[in-house]
C-alpha cells in the first residue's frame, strides 16, 4: 500500500510540475488553459485515489465541485478566445465597401 502511494504521488507530482511549467511558458492563452485543465485533472486524480485507497466518501463533494470549476473555467476561456478571434477577423475584413474619394456621381 505504501509503494502504491509513492507511485501515485510521483506520477501526479510529475504531471503537475510539467503542467505548471507549460502554464508559465505557454505562448498562447489556450496553452495556459489546457495546462490548467491538466493541473485540475491531476488534483482530481489525486483526491480520487485518496478516496479510493482510504475508502473515504467525504471527498466526493470536493471532487464534484472541483470538476465543475474546471469545466466552467475551460468553457469561459474558450468563449473568450473565440470572441477575440471573431473580433480580429472583423477588423481584417471590412463588412461594408469603402466609398471612392470622388463619390458616385462624379464624371
Amino acid at each position: 500500500m505504501n509503494a502504491l502511494w509513492i507511485a501515485i504521488a510521483v506520477l501526479l507530482g510529475a504531471a503537475a510540475l510539467l503542467s505548471m511549467a507549460r502554464m508559465l511558458v505557454g505562448p498562447s492563452i489556450l496553452d495556459r488553459a489546457l495546462s490548467l485543465d491538466v493541473l485540475v485533472a491531476s488534483a482530481l486524480t489525486g483526491l480520487g485515489a485518496y478516496a479510493a485507497l482510504n475508502r473515504d466518501p467525504t471527498v466526493l463533494p470536493v471532487l464534484l465541485v472541483l470538476s465543475l470549476v474546471g469545466f466552467v473555467g475551460s468553457v469561459s476561456v474558450s468563449k473568450f478566445v473565440a470572441r477575440r478571434h471573431e473580433d480580429a477577423l472583423r477588423e481584417r475584413v471590412p463588412s461594408e465597401p469603402v466609398p471612392d474619394s470622388e463619390g458616385e456621381g462624379a464624371a
